[in-house]
């Protein structure tokens, strides 16, 4: 398995899991070149079914188990609920099978790092799907941070206001399991702008975190204050809801509206994905850049699955790896911790427990 791929030979890989959000990743898949999912797994068949029929996907297979050891691909795509992954994973590691796997993790921080020491163990490649970092406009805020287009950043701001939350029917239409979830907005949601502010200025230092629950029809927490401090100085700040509502003609492609602030100026992205730039004492100007209004929040799970694919063939490392992954996932767990004691976590001097 696992086949040595040259630059130009197709790639072969297969699918576990046909909900909601597949659908973003299998239609990816099919969109890049040298690229075929050969089968499938789910437990309802009549998904799997459907999925073959909009995807022109072979097979599908009773067991996940028999998906992989019969298909032989070079790479598994694992779009399961997090108490899955585990097993997953480590079945695929023992078979030398390339691994791109959902986030959440993992139901614990304990069990993240099991499926991380399983896939280091074993030598397989691995990557998270975790597809926010790969929004156009952070790709681009990113770049005008390398270039020292606003100086210094002192502080990110982000309002998350996607108002998919409030409510009898609260997710029922796309995501059902969020209502049952322990932990909601910080493990479901919240981890998606921590690895993005990690991504944008690199590793966070300190969490405070407040917690509550908006909708009393769901079990989790919905709605959080955040800041995340940085050596050095600087802090980002998310204020988030999935309760309440914002104006925006598609609330789910920026999910809300940032603020970045340097010692050159600042930086807005606003709901409809442009960015605007005011350096200190000049006018707001849009900042042109391009990005098209397709599959999730800009297209950003097909950039993550092109980078996959072109790591893949070039042996490069993945921006999400296993390991450093566990670093977001720890800072996930500092969130809660910081709301159970109302106090700040330092994370030089602080392990999750469990």
């Amino acid at each position: 398995m696992n086949h040595q791929s040259t630059h130009h030979s197709p790639l072969r890989g297969v699918g576990i899991g046909a909900g909601y959000f597949s659908h973003y990743q299998y239609d990816s898949w099919r969109r890049l070149p040298d690229v075929t999912i050969t089968g499938i797994y789910n437990r309802t068949q009549a998904k799997a079914d459907a999925l073959l029929a909009e995807f022109g996907i072979p097979r599908a297979y009773a067991t996940w188990q028999a998906l992989i050891d019969q298909e032989e691909p070079d790479f598994v795509d694992i779009i399961t609920p997090p108490e899955t992954h585990l097993e997953m994973c480590r079945y695929a590691a023992a078979r030398n099978v390339t691994i791109i796997c959902q986030k959440p993790l993992a139901p614990t921080y304990r069990e993240s790092q099991q499926i991380v020491e399983a896939v280091n163990a074993a030598g397989v490649r691995f990557m998270v799907h975790e597809n926010f970092r790969w929004q156009p406009w952070y790709r681009e805020i990113k770049r005008l941070i390398d270039h020292d287009e606003l100086g210094e950043v002192t502080s990110i701001y982000f309002r998350m206001r996607p108002g998919d939350g409030w409510g009898e029917d609260a997710y029922l239409a796309r995501q059902p399991f969020f209502r049952s979830y322990p932990r909601l907005l910080v493990y479901e949601t919240g981890v998606h702008f921590i690895d993005t502010f990690r991504f944008l200025l690199g590793e966070i230092d300190s969490v405070y975190a407040r917690l509550r629950r908006l909708n009393p029809v769901i079990q989790g927490e919905d709605s959080g204050q955040f800041v995340f401090g940085y050596p050095g100085g600087a802090a980002a700040i998310l204020d988030a809801n999935r309760f309440n509502e914002m104006e925006a003609a598609d609330p789910r492609l920026t999910f809300g509206e940032l603020r970045i602030d340097g010692s050159k100026g600042h930086l807005l992205l606003d709901t409809d994905g442009q960015l605007w730039r005011k350096p200190l004492g000049q006018s707001t100007r849009r900042h042109e850049y391009a990005f098209e209004k397709r599959g999730f929040a800009g297209d950003c799970v097909h950039r993550l699955q092109s980078h996959f694919v072109a790591q893949m063939r070039s042996g490069e490392p993945f921006e999400s790896t296993g390991d450093d992954y566990l670093k977001t996932v720890k800072v996930v767990e500092a969130c809660y911790a910081s709301a159970a004691t109302g106090e700040v976590i330092h994370l030089d001097r602080w392990e999750p427990e469990g």
